[in-house]
């Protein structure tokens, strides 16, 4: 994650909204790409600071009005701008904000992501909203189906169950998982090395992009190093893995003890630890923990990971925190990453190749 800077010269970090030194209000200018200071203008919107930009924004209305985003949208030649910007775009339902500490929750929400198209601009994986016109567009169900009671959640009489799950280009996310305590719960009663926001995020869009990269186009390959995702069903892994849990010996070829449960899991969890990887390495990259010579390669990716991850591992445990990398990643998840740093990579070379011409 790259840091910024106000026109005072005070730091600025990807989530502020306001400079503590000078008090300036800043955004994320989608122009020149910057959480910056803004000026107001005459006539409405603001001004970008960052030098060499000047850009006429308005703010998103979940920033002016909600105040669960701080990105910014481009005023026209009229004067007139989008209602939401990129990432609040992609949004289909939102929480019911007359539920007390609803707001608090969806903004968590909202960080999240925008953390995680972060890391998708950065390696350049298309990430298309439903006015876009592509064949698989994506979007985001933020719902609840337990209200919180003394500490605890109890169902809603009359609803369904929300399972956090991703679905042909839509993601829901249980807006359970944005109340510190249950997460907390539920990684303990499920075993699990790690239960973040942002990590269900990476976990999810990685369903999307296999739908979006592997699907009818490269399931060969895939299958060959995640298994075969027809059979058996996926309704029958799941049940065979809440019933027998996975194999004693998961950890040599699994990232983690869900990814043993279907391969599309396995997929997802790898793909995931990739997005990990990268805006690990991204974060240090501009804190000056790690040098600056990446050569595309996965190697030198892990090689830079793994220097990161035992410092900060380390530092962890001083603090009595959770490790932040695995120790050692198995060669059957290193062949795996591999593979996905690949598809990641031809996906991105084609999105940058011109149109052919009819």
């Amino acid at each position: 994650m790259q840091t910024f800077r106000c026109q005072c010269g005070n730091p600025l970090f990807y989530d502020n909204t306001h400079c503590v030194a000078c008090q300036s209000e800043v955004g994320f200018c989608p122009a020149c790409r910057q959480v910056t200071a803004l000026a107001p203008l005459e006539k409405g919107g603001y001004r970008c600071l960052q030098e060499g930009c000047g850009a006429a924004l308005m703010k998103c209305h979940n920033y002016a009005v909600e105040n669960v985003c701080n990105r910014m949208v481009l005023l026209d030649d009229e004067g007139q701008a989008d209602t939401l910007c990129d990432c609040c775009r992609h949004n289909e339902v939102i929480p019911d904000l007359a539920i007390d500490g609803h707001r608090a929750r969806w903004a968590a929400l909202e960080a999240a992501k925008r953390r995680l198209f972060y890391t998708l601009d950065l390696l350049k994986l298309a990430h298309p909203a439903k006015e876009d016109g592509a064949p698989l567009p994506l979007s985001f169900s933020f719902m609840a189906d337990a209200l919180p009671d003394d500490g605890l959640w109890r169902s809603m009489a009359g609803q369904e169950k929300v399972y956090t799950g991703h679905a042909a280009g839509h993601i829901t996310i249980n807006l359970m998982e944005a109340d510190t305590v249950e997460r907390e719960r539920l990684r303990v009663d499920l075993n699990e090395s790690h239960r973040t926001l942002i990590g269900h995020f990476r976990h999810e869009i990685g369903h999307y992009y296999w739908d979006l990269l592997v699907k009818e186009q490269d399931e060969a390959a895939c299958i060959a190093l995640f298994g075969d995702h027809n059979d058996p069903t996926y309704a029958e892994a799941l049940e065979r893995y809440y019933q027998e849990g996975p194999p004693a010996d998961w950890r040599e070829r699994f990232i983690s003890a869900y990814a043993t449960m279907h391969p599309w899991e396995d997929f997802a969890e790898t793909f995931a630890l990739y997005l990990d990887i990268v805006s690990v390495v991204d974060t240090a990259l501009h804190l000056g923990v790690v040098s600056g010579d990446y050569d595309g390669t996965l190697e030198r990716l892990l090689l830079d990971f793994h220097q990161v991850g035992l410092s900060v591992n380390e530092l962890n445990r001083d603090m009595g925190l959770l490790d932040l990398a695995p120790s050692v990643i198995a060669p059957p998840v290193h062949e795996k990453l591999a593979y996905i740093h690949e598809l990641i990579r031809r996906a991105a070379s084609s999105e940058q190749a011109p149109a052919a011409t009819p």
